[in-house]
Protein backbone atom coordinates (compact mmCIF):
# COMPACT_ATOMS: atom_id res chain seq x y z
CA UNK A 1 0.00 0.00 0.00
CA UNK A 2 2.75 2.45 0.79
CA UNK A 3 4.77 1.88 -2.63
CA UNK A 4 1.12 2.33 -4.66
CA UNK A 5 0.40 5.46 -2.31
CA UNK A 6 3.97 7.32 -2.49
CA UNK A 7 3.85 6.56 -6.57
CA UNK A 8 0.11 8.07 -6.62
CA UNK A 9 1.65 11.00 -5.12
CA UNK A 10 4.57 11.31 -7.23
CA UNK A 11 2.48 11.11 -10.13
CA UNK A 12 -0.03 14.10 -9.28
CA UNK A 13 2.77 16.25 -8.76
CA UNK A 14 4.31 15.62 -11.79
CA UNK A 15 1.11 16.14 -13.21
CA UNK A 16 1.54 20.31 -12.97
CA UNK A 17 4.89 19.98 -15.07
CA UNK A 18 3.28 21.43 -17.69
CA UNK A 19 0.81 23.99 -15.88
CA UNK A 20 4.44 24.93 -13.74
CA UNK A 21 6.11 25.27 -17.91
CA UNK A 22 2.78 27.93 -18.77
CA UNK A 23 3.02 29.69 -16.06
CA UNK A 24 7.04 30.36 -16.18
CA UNK A 25 6.24 31.26 -20.09
CA UNK A 26 3.45 33.76 -18.99
CA UNK A 27 5.46 35.27 -15.96
CA UNK A 28 8.38 36.12 -18.66
CA UNK A 29 6.49 37.06 -21.28
CA UNK A 30 4.92 39.66 -18.71
CA UNK A 31 8.40 40.55 -17.65
CA UNK A 32 9.85 40.92 -20.91
CA UNK A 33 7.06 42.84 -22.32
CA UNK A 34 6.28 45.39 -19.29
CA UNK A 35 9.91 45.81 -18.45
CA UNK A 36 12.68 45.40 -21.54
CA UNK A 37 10.06 46.83 -24.14
CA UNK A 38 8.13 49.34 -22.17
CA UNK A 39 10.18 50.87 -19.39
CA UNK A 40 13.49 50.15 -21.37
CA UNK A 41 12.60 50.54 -25.12
CA UNK A 42 9.85 52.94 -26.09
CA UNK A 43 10.71 55.93 -25.85
CA UNK A 44 7.77 58.01 -25.19
CA UNK A 45 5.16 57.85 -21.99
CA UNK A 46 2.14 57.90 -24.37
CA UNK A 47 2.63 54.91 -26.22
CA UNK A 48 4.00 53.37 -23.76
CA UNK A 49 1.10 54.09 -21.48
CA UNK A 50 -1.45 52.93 -24.05
CA UNK A 51 0.76 49.64 -24.53
CA UNK A 52 0.36 49.30 -20.92
CA UNK A 53 -3.06 49.70 -20.57
CA UNK A 54 -4.18 47.70 -23.49
CA UNK A 55 -1.57 44.66 -22.88
CA UNK A 56 -2.94 44.44 -18.88
CA UNK A 57 -6.66 44.02 -19.64
CA UNK A 58 -5.86 40.89 -22.20
CA UNK A 59 -3.02 39.65 -20.04
CA UNK A 60 -5.91 39.79 -16.90
CA UNK A 61 -8.48 38.13 -18.69
CA UNK A 62 -6.58 35.47 -19.93
CA UNK A 63 -4.91 34.73 -16.48
CA UNK A 64 -8.77 35.11 -14.67
CA UNK A 65 -10.23 32.64 -17.20
CA UNK A 66 -6.93 30.37 -17.01
CA UNK A 67 -6.67 30.08 -13.22
CA UNK A 68 -10.91 29.49 -13.42
CA UNK A 69 -10.29 26.64 -15.94
CA UNK A 70 -7.17 24.88 -13.29
CA UNK A 71 -9.61 25.39 -9.85
CA UNK A 72 -13.16 24.76 -10.61
CA UNK A 73 -13.71 20.77 -9.23
CA UNK A 74 -14.91 18.75 -12.09
CA UNK A 75 -18.60 18.08 -11.08
CA UNK A 76 -19.23 14.11 -10.65
CA UNK A 77 -23.02 12.42 -10.52
CA UNK A 78 -25.07 13.04 -7.65
CA UNK A 79 -26.49 10.18 -6.13
CA UNK A 80 -29.91 9.39 -7.42
CA UNK A 81 -27.30 8.05 -9.51
CA UNK A 82 -26.33 5.23 -7.44
CA UNK A 83 -28.56 2.14 -7.33
CA UNK A 84 -30.77 1.81 -4.03
CA UNK A 85 -29.24 -0.39 -1.38
CA UNK A 86 -31.22 -3.41 -2.48
CA UNK A 87 -30.99 -3.32 -6.41
CA UNK A 88 -27.03 -2.87 -5.68
CA UNK A 89 -26.77 -5.86 -3.28
CA UNK A 90 -28.47 -7.76 -6.04
CA UNK A 91 -26.34 -6.52 -8.59
CA UNK A 92 -23.09 -7.27 -6.71
CA UNK A 93 -24.42 -10.79 -5.92
CA UNK A 94 -25.07 -11.02 -9.55
CA UNK A 95 -23.05 -13.00 -11.77
CA UNK A 96 -24.48 -13.00 -14.84
CA UNK A 97 -23.87 -10.12 -16.88
CA UNK A 98 -27.60 -10.18 -18.47
CA UNK A 99 -29.21 -10.25 -15.03
CA UNK A 100 -27.05 -7.00 -13.90
CA UNK A 101 -28.70 -5.16 -16.47
CA UNK A 102 -32.16 -5.82 -15.94
CA UNK A 103 -31.30 -4.55 -12.76
CA UNK A 104 -29.59 -1.66 -14.63
CA UNK A 105 -32.64 -1.06 -16.69
CA UNK A 106 -34.71 -0.96 -13.97
CA UNK A 107 -33.14 1.43 -12.05
CA UNK A 108 -32.66 3.47 -15.11
CA UNK A 109 -36.45 4.10 -15.89
CA UNK A 110 -36.97 6.51 -12.94
CA UNK A 111 -33.54 8.51 -14.49
CA UNK A 112 -33.03 10.78 -17.17
CA UNK A 113 -30.49 8.68 -18.77
CA UNK A 114 -31.23 8.11 -22.88
CA UNK A 115 -27.34 6.87 -24.12
CA UNK A 116 -26.42 4.13 -24.02
CA UNK A 117 -22.91 1.80 -24.78
CA UNK A 118 -22.61 0.67 -28.50
CA UNK A 119 -24.11 -3.18 -27.14
CA UNK A 120 -26.92 -1.22 -26.31
CA UNK A 121 -26.22 -1.62 -22.26
CA UNK A 122 -26.91 0.83 -19.60
CA UNK A 123 -23.54 2.83 -18.91
CA UNK A 124 -22.80 1.86 -15.81
CA UNK A 125 -19.26 2.80 -14.07
CA UNK A 126 -18.19 0.44 -11.42
CA UNK A 127 -15.15 2.15 -10.54
CA UNK A 128 -17.68 5.30 -8.90
CA UNK A 129 -20.47 2.71 -8.82
CA UNK A 130 -23.26 4.79 -10.60
CA UNK A 131 -25.08 4.74 -13.67
CA UNK A 132 -23.85 7.25 -15.65
CA UNK A 133 -25.83 10.33 -16.43
CA UNK A 134 -25.95 11.29 -20.45
CA UNK A 135 -22.50 12.61 -21.72
CA UNK A 136 -20.91 11.28 -18.65
CA UNK A 137 -17.65 9.77 -18.69
CA UNK A 138 -15.04 8.52 -16.08
CA UNK A 139 -11.53 10.08 -16.09
CA UNK A 140 -8.91 7.52 -14.77
CA UNK A 141 -6.48 10.47 -14.44
CA UNK A 142 -8.76 11.92 -11.59
CA UNK A 143 -10.36 9.34 -10.68
CA UNK A 144 -13.69 10.22 -10.59
CA UNK A 145 -16.75 10.28 -13.33
CA UNK A 146 -17.52 13.82 -15.31
CA UNK A 147 -20.28 15.63 -15.69
CA UNK A 148 -19.97 16.89 -19.85
CA UNK A 149 -16.91 15.07 -19.62
CA UNK A 150 -14.98 16.73 -23.36
CA UNK A 151 -11.34 15.94 -22.49
CA UNK A 152 -8.64 15.55 -19.39
CA UNK A 153 -6.12 18.33 -20.39
CA UNK A 154 -2.87 18.11 -19.24
CA UNK A 155 -1.83 22.12 -19.55
CA UNK A 156 -4.53 23.13 -17.17
CA UNK A 157 -4.28 19.54 -14.75
CA UNK A 158 -7.81 19.43 -14.64
CA UNK A 159 -10.64 17.69 -16.49
CA UNK A 160 -12.30 19.74 -18.77
CA UNK A 161 -16.01 19.45 -18.69
CA UNK A 162 -19.71 21.00 -17.77
CA UNK A 163 -18.35 23.17 -14.76
CA UNK A 164 -15.05 24.42 -16.76
CA UNK A 165 -15.40 24.29 -20.26
CA UNK A 166 -16.53 27.92 -20.84
CA UNK A 167 -13.57 28.67 -18.72
CA UNK A 168 -11.56 26.85 -20.97
CA UNK A 169 -12.87 28.20 -24.01
CA UNK A 170 -12.25 31.41 -22.76
CA UNK A 171 -8.82 30.80 -21.74
CA UNK A 172 -8.40 29.45 -25.24
CA UNK A 173 -9.80 32.84 -26.73
CA UNK A 174 -7.83 34.88 -24.41
CA UNK A 175 -4.41 33.18 -24.88
CA UNK A 176 -4.89 33.90 -28.13
CA UNK A 177 -5.95 37.62 -28.01
CA UNK A 178 -2.81 38.00 -25.46
CA UNK A 179 -0.55 36.65 -28.20
CA UNK A 180 -2.32 39.05 -30.97
CA UNK A 181 -1.22 42.27 -28.63
CA UNK A 182 2.10 40.99 -27.80
CA UNK A 183 3.09 40.50 -31.70
CA UNK A 184 0.77 43.60 -32.53
CA UNK A 185 2.47 45.92 -30.41
CA UNK A 186 6.10 44.37 -30.44
CA UNK A 187 6.62 43.98 -34.35
CA UNK A 188 7.61 47.39 -34.92
CA UNK A 189 10.58 46.78 -32.08
CA UNK A 190 11.11 43.30 -33.26
CA UNK A 191 11.97 44.86 -37.27
CA UNK A 192 14.27 47.54 -35.28
CA UNK A 193 16.18 45.25 -33.37
CA UNK A 194 16.29 42.83 -36.49
CA UNK A 195 17.54 45.75 -38.60
CA UNK A 196 19.82 46.87 -36.25
CA UNK A 197 17.95 50.27 -36.30
CA UNK A 198 17.92 49.98 -32.78
CA UNK A 199 21.62 49.42 -30.24
CA UNK A 200 21.98 45.78 -29.24
CA UNK A 201 20.84 46.08 -25.55
CA UNK A 202 20.01 43.76 -23.01
CA UNK A 203 16.49 44.50 -24.11
CA UNK A 204 17.07 42.99 -27.80
CA UNK A 205 17.03 39.47 -26.81
CA UNK A 206 13.46 39.36 -24.65
CA UNK A 207 11.85 41.39 -27.15
CA UNK A 208 12.55 39.34 -30.15
CA UNK A 209 12.43 36.13 -28.54
CA UNK A 210 8.87 37.69 -27.35
CA UNK A 211 7.63 38.40 -30.82
CA UNK A 212 8.92 34.77 -32.06
CA UNK A 213 7.37 33.05 -28.77
CA UNK A 214 3.95 34.77 -28.90
CA UNK A 215 3.87 34.44 -32.78
CA UNK A 216 4.17 30.49 -32.14
CA UNK A 217 1.36 30.01 -29.37
CA UNK A 218 -0.83 31.63 -31.30
CA UNK A 219 -0.68 29.35 -34.27
CA UNK A 220 -0.64 26.80 -31.98
CA UNK A 221 -3.87 27.97 -29.55
CA UNK A 222 -5.78 29.81 -32.60
CA UNK A 223 -6.30 25.82 -34.08
CA UNK A 224 -7.38 24.28 -31.21
CA UNK A 225 -9.55 27.34 -30.42
CA UNK A 226 -11.08 27.16 -33.75
CA UNK A 227 -11.62 23.31 -33.30
CA UNK A 228 -13.64 23.89 -30.05
CA UNK A 229 -15.57 26.86 -31.35
CA UNK A 230 -16.62 23.94 -33.66
CA UNK A 231 -17.49 21.94 -31.05
CA UNK A 232 -19.64 24.67 -29.07
CA UNK A 233 -21.66 24.98 -32.25
CA UNK A 234 -22.29 21.44 -32.92
CA UNK A 235 -22.81 20.81 -28.69
CA UNK A 236 -20.64 17.91 -29.60
CA UNK A 237 -18.01 17.07 -26.74
CA UNK A 238 -14.26 15.94 -27.93
CA UNK A 239 -15.30 12.84 -26.84
CA UNK A 240 -18.39 12.78 -28.92
CA UNK A 241 -16.52 13.99 -31.56
CA UNK A 242 -14.89 10.99 -31.92
CA UNK A 243 -17.44 8.52 -31.08
CA UNK A 244 -21.17 9.51 -31.52
CA UNK A 245 -23.00 8.42 -27.83
CA UNK A 246 -25.97 6.11 -28.94
CA UNK A 247 -29.44 6.48 -28.25
CA UNK A 248 -32.16 4.12 -28.52
CA UNK A 249 -32.40 4.36 -31.99
CA UNK A 250 -28.75 4.07 -32.75
CA UNK A 251 -25.43 6.50 -32.62
CA UNK A 252 -26.42 10.20 -33.50
CA UNK A 253 -23.39 12.54 -33.88
CA UNK A 254 -25.74 15.63 -33.66
CA UNK A 255 -27.81 13.93 -31.29
CA UNK A 256 -27.57 16.88 -28.55
CA UNK A 257 -27.28 20.02 -31.09
CA UNK A 258 -30.37 22.30 -30.92
CA UNK A 259 -29.24 24.64 -33.17
CA UNK A 260 -26.31 26.70 -33.48
CA UNK A 261 -27.57 29.65 -30.91
CA UNK A 262 -29.19 27.11 -28.48
CA UNK A 263 -26.04 25.22 -28.42
CA UNK A 264 -23.71 28.60 -27.75
CA UNK A 265 -26.21 28.98 -25.08
CA UNK A 266 -25.74 26.07 -23.54
CA UNK A 267 -21.82 27.09 -22.39
CA UNK A 268 -22.07 30.37 -23.06
CA UNK A 269 -25.62 31.21 -20.81
CA UNK A 270 -28.84 32.76 -22.24
CA UNK A 271 -27.33 36.84 -21.04
CA UNK A 272 -24.47 37.38 -23.57
CA UNK A 273 -23.02 40.13 -21.19
CA UNK A 274 -21.77 37.46 -19.10
CA UNK A 275 -20.24 35.56 -22.11
CA UNK A 276 -16.94 37.44 -22.04
CA UNK A 277 -15.98 36.91 -18.23
CA UNK A 278 -15.33 33.59 -16.70
CA UNK A 279 -18.05 32.98 -14.45
CA UNK A 280 -20.70 30.57 -14.28
CA UNK A 281 -23.52 31.54 -16.75
CA UNK A 282 -23.79 27.85 -18.55
CA UNK A 283 -27.23 26.61 -18.42
CA UNK A 284 -28.44 23.03 -17.10
CA UNK A 285 -27.34 21.00 -14.72
CA UNK A 286 -25.09 18.80 -16.03
CA UNK A 287 -27.22 15.63 -15.53
CA UNK A 288 -29.60 15.54 -18.28
CA UNK A 289 -29.90 17.36 -21.66
CA UNK A 290 -32.86 17.76 -24.29
CA UNK A 291 -32.08 16.35 -27.00
CA UNK A 292 -32.36 16.88 -31.24
CA UNK A 293 -35.27 13.80 -30.90
CA UNK A 294 -37.22 14.42 -28.18
CA UNK A 295 -39.31 11.14 -27.44
CA UNK A 296 -42.80 12.60 -25.80
CA UNK A 297 -45.97 13.69 -27.92
CA UNK A 298 -45.46 16.20 -30.54
CA UNK A 299 -48.45 18.61 -29.67
CA UNK A 300 -46.72 18.91 -26.18
CA UNK A 301 -43.04 19.43 -27.80
CA UNK A 302 -43.11 22.98 -28.91
CA UNK A 303 -43.63 24.62 -25.43
CA UNK A 304 -41.73 21.89 -23.88
CA UNK A 305 -38.46 22.86 -25.67
CA UNK A 306 -38.66 26.21 -24.75
CA UNK A 307 -37.80 25.22 -21.01
CA UNK A 308 -33.81 26.12 -20.53
CA UNK A 309 -31.77 23.64 -18.62
CA UNK A 310 -32.18 25.23 -15.16
CA UNK A 311 -31.21 22.88 -12.41
CA UNK A 312 -33.82 22.50 -9.29
CA UNK A 313 -33.76 24.64 -6.76
CA UNK A 314 -32.19 22.06 -4.42
CA UNK A 315 -28.81 21.65 -6.79
CA UNK A 316 -29.73 18.26 -7.29
CA UNK A 317 -31.32 16.62 -10.33
CA UNK A 318 -34.85 15.18 -10.12
CA UNK A 319 -35.30 11.91 -11.03
CA UNK A 320 -38.46 12.49 -12.34
CA UNK A 321 -37.00 15.57 -15.08
CA UNK A 322 -36.01 14.95 -18.76
CA UNK A 323 -34.12 17.22 -20.45
CA UNK A 324 -34.38 20.16 -18.92
CA UNK A 325 -36.98 20.01 -16.84
CA UNK A 326 -38.93 18.31 -18.88
CA UNK A 327 -41.73 15.59 -16.45
CA UNK A 328 -42.25 12.07 -17.65
CA UNK A 329 -43.16 9.20 -15.92
CA UNK A 330 -41.40 5.92 -15.91
CA UNK A 331 -44.27 4.16 -17.52
CA UNK A 332 -44.11 7.15 -20.23
CA UNK A 333 -41.46 8.64 -22.03
CA UNK A 334 -39.03 5.62 -20.79
CA UNK A 335 -41.18 2.61 -22.05
CA UNK A 336 -42.05 3.81 -25.17
CA UNK A 337 -38.08 4.36 -25.82
CA UNK A 338 -37.04 0.83 -25.01
CA UNK A 339 -40.22 -0.52 -26.97
CA UNK A 340 -38.69 1.29 -29.35
CA UNK A 341 -42.05 3.87 -29.97
CA UNK A 342 -40.75 6.93 -30.60
CA UNK A 343 -42.16 10.34 -31.09
CA UNK A 344 -39.41 12.51 -32.67
CA UNK A 345 -39.35 16.00 -33.42
CA UNK A 346 -36.85 17.71 -34.86
CA UNK A 347 -35.63 21.20 -32.79
CA UNK A 348 -33.95 23.33 -35.13
CA UNK A 349 -32.50 23.11 -38.37
CA UNK A 350 -28.71 22.16 -37.94
CA UNK A 351 -26.58 25.26 -39.03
Amino acid sequence: MAPSHALRCCKRALNWIPVLFINLVVGWSYYAYVVELCVYTIPNNPERISYLVLFHIFFTMFIWSYWKTIWSKPESPSKVFCLPRAEKELFEREERAETQQEILKKVAKTLPVYTRTAGGAVRYCDHCQVIKPDRCHHCSTCEMCVLKMDHHCPWVNNCVGFSNYKYFVLFLTYAALYCVVICATVIQYFLKFWTKVLPDTHAKFHVLFLFFVAALFFVSVLSLLGYHLWLVGKNRTTIEAFRAPVFANGPDKNGFSLGFKRNAAEVFGDQGKYWMFPVSSNLGDGHSFVTRLVHIDPERANGILQQNGKSPADGKPDPCVHGNNIQYTADDSKENIEGGQTDSVKVENEQ
